[in-house]
């Protein structure tokens, strides 16, 4: 069965390549919802809006989601509102990049 947390365990093997950490402690997931029907929607950002790997990162989370048993569709929303900042990585992150 799909659920909330296989999702986030999923999210966590997911990397931005340019910083060494996964995109759920980044911060960058805003929203994950999961249909009656096994559809995935997961409502996301970006480090910035430019971001030169977006496309990469999400082909990325499209690609692990997949392999979820059971899942139907995934989609995934990108949204700038509100932008990301810093101040949404996990505190394991932060330590990670040495912001403490």
């Amino acid at each position: 069965m799909i659920n909330k947390d296989n999702v986030i365990e999923i999210l966590k093997t997911v990397f931005d390549p340019e910083i060494p950490v996964n995109i759920w402690d980044l911060g960058i997931v805003y929203n994950i919802e999961i249909t009656e029907n096994n559809d995935i929607i997961i409502t996301m950002t970006m480090t910035a809006p430019n971001c030169p790997i977006s496309e990469m990162i999400l082909d990325d989370v499209k690609a692990s989601l997949s392999n979820l048993e059971g899942v139907n569709d995934i989609k995934i929303n990108l949204t700038f509102d509100p932008p990301w900042s810093p101040d949404m990585m996990s505190e394991e992150a932060k330590l990670q990049l040495g912001l403490f």
